[in-house]
């Protein structure tokens, strides 16, 4: 899972086209009609970059990104703006606001996947990398194969988008629900509980014939990739 993305933009069209095409580029991708509501999917769980609309009803995309750039936990996450504001002072005045890249309606819908992924590249390289490499393990995105200190490990593919999903932040936590979003997807029901068991699964795996577990239990929270593992065995 290369990276979870939030679209702000109140046309229907345009939010499902943009949808479709991140999707087939294997993103996770929320949406939402209006600033106020992306403000509560944010705080729900944090994106790995915004594509948001200048012109939205109610709170401005604008307004909006001047809010997220004031915050500790969402200053750094990139902000792809569109708009139909052509105008050199326009795009300045995005910029200037805390926007990291820019593009103008109607736009080249190739064009936008590129920069999208130029910007993810830019500050997570791990999101869109086709092999994350932690320590001594190391996870193939393109053949879903993952071996430590060498030889391979048998995951099944939900323990595999497990321990790619952890992988991506090593040291960050993730929560149960969150996990349950990335993992199994918010339009099915699976019980918080189902989490620790694939996690124990992921867990047996990862540490046969082996000493340090990587995973990192939070208790009453969830689970993160141990950052310590990253210096001790990398």
């Amino acid at each position: 899972m290369p990276g979870r993305i939030l679209i702000v933009e109140d046309e229907e069209a345009l939010s499902i086209l943009l949808k479709y095409n991140l999707k087939a580029q294997g993103f996770e991708v929320c949406a939402s009609g209006s600033a106020e509501d992306a403000e509560i999917q944010i705080d729900e769980q944090l994106p790995d970059l915004i594509v948001l609309d200048w012109m939205l009803p109610g709170l401005s995309g604008i307004e909006l990104c001047r809010r997220l750039r004031t915050r500790k936990n969402t200053r750094k996450i990139p902000i792809l703006m569109l708009t139909a504001r052509g105008e050199e002072s326009e795009r300045v005045r995005g910029l200037d606001t805390g926007a990291d890249d820019y593009m103008v309606k109607p736009f080249s819908v190739p064009e936008l996947m590129a920069r999208i992924k130029a910007l993810l590249r830019r500050v997570n390289p791990e999101i869109i990398s086709d092999i994350l490499s932690a320590g001594e393990i190391e996870l193939h995105r393109l053949t879903h194969r993952v071996y430590r200190a060498g030889s391979p490990l048998d995951l099944g593919p939900t323990e595999f988008r497990l321990l790619e999903y952890l992988m991506q932040s090593p040291g960050r936590v993730r929560t149960r629900t969150q996990l349950l979003d990335a993992v199994w997807g918010r339009d099915i029901y699976v019980e918080e509980r189902t989490v620790d068991v694939h996690m124990g699964r992921l867990r047996k795996i990862l540490n046969k014939n082996a000493t340090r577990d990587p995973i990192r239990t939070v208790r009453g929270t969830g689970y993160a990739f141990d950052e310590n593992f990253l210096r001790t065995t990398g």
